[in-house]
């Protein structure tokens, strides 16, 4: 499979490359939004496998060649285009979105909620119809990976050790988290009770604190990556079905309509809700209409998108 991510790589022209630029951008206006993985976003654009088959590239092989700068050898071996062009995209929406759906979140999080909510479900609809054959153990695959998730984004936050070894797990289980379709790696940290603590690391310039995280998280992606390839392989349709799952499972979390119970005060004063729940608007009024407007449009994007995908 590795092979083919390459061979897909060098295959591509400079507008697909532009093309997937754009979808990394999409990747990264989603990881903006707490709760909303970036995973999703690639299953929906259609490159989630070869996104495993990108990072699985950089693996013990590329680490020889590097350090014995066979540099032509090491760029073969890796996904180093297709990594590029994704990765400039995600920089360019964190960087240019970051302030513009921080605000939509404080000031209309029904109406930015109700617009992932579209999407969420016509992606896990789309992707649902990539398993070949539904039996018995996909659709207990479906159920196992909706339920959990949907128990998952409803825990508390707990309270953690602040130890190296805690910190560096705490950076593998997020990265793990981040390439799942339905879970937020940042929303992990906050149920480690180390997203505030991150924070804070990052505000301080704390960079034994900031090394113990990225070296869980470059362990942990490269770990996770090579299980999830092998499994897309070997188990495809019940790996589907189960990332089907966390999709919808996820929809606890993005549901519009909420009431905040338990609040934590982030480095900078800012408010940040921990524990809601999920609730019914109170009233039929605009902000209802143009919430299902949005729900609408999340729809026919995804669907549009996915008939491009199959072109």
């Amino acid at each position: 499979m590795k092979g083919n991510a390459n061979r897909r790589s060098h295959d591509r022209s400079f507008f697909e490359y532009l093309v997937l630029t754009a979808k990394g951008f999409c990747m990264g206006a989603s990881d903006v939004i707490p709760g909303v993985s970036g995973g999703t976003m690639a299953f929906i654009l259609g490159i989630y496998e070869e996104l495993i088959d990108a990072i699985r590239s950089f693996d013990l092989k590329g680490i020889k060649l590097l350090l014995t700068l066979k540099l032509r050898d090491l760029l073969d071996h890796i996904s180093w285009q297709f990594v590029l062009a994704l990765g400039v995209g995600i920089l360019m929406a964190i960087f240019t979105l970051s302030r513009v759906l921080s605000w939509l979140l404080q000031n209309k999080p029904v109406l930015i909620w109700s617009f992932f909510l579209g999407l969420i479900l016509a992606s896990a609809f789309s992707v649902s119809r990539r398993v070949e054959e539904w039996r018995l153990y996909t659709w207990l695959g479906l159920l196992g990976g909706a339920i959990g998730t949907y128990f998952l984004v409803g825990l508390v936050p707990v309270s953690t050790p602040d130890d190296p070894w805690f910190l560096f797990l705490s950076g593998a289980i997020a990265i793990c988290a981040m390439i799942l379709p339905g879970i937020s790696g940042a929303f992990i940290l906050v149920l480690l009770g180390k997203y505030q603590f991150v924070l804070e690391a990052v505000n301080n310039r704390d960079f034994i604190v900031l090394a113990m995280v990225a070296a869980g998280a470059v362990i942990g992606i490269a770990a996770f990556s090579r299980l999830l390839g092998w499994l897309l392989r070997n188990c495809h349709d019940f790996m589907v079905a189960v990332l089907t799952g966390l999709m919808l499972g996820s929809l606890r979390k993005v549901w519009p309509w909420k009431e905040t119970l338990e609040t934590i005060v982030g480095s900078h004063g800012k408010v940040i809700p921990i524990v809601q729940t999920n609730t019914l608007p109170a009233h039929w009024n605009v902000e209802v209409l143009s919430a299902l407007c949005l729900i609408g449009i999340g729809f026919l994007i995804v669907f549009s998108l996915d008939r491009l995908v199959g072109k």
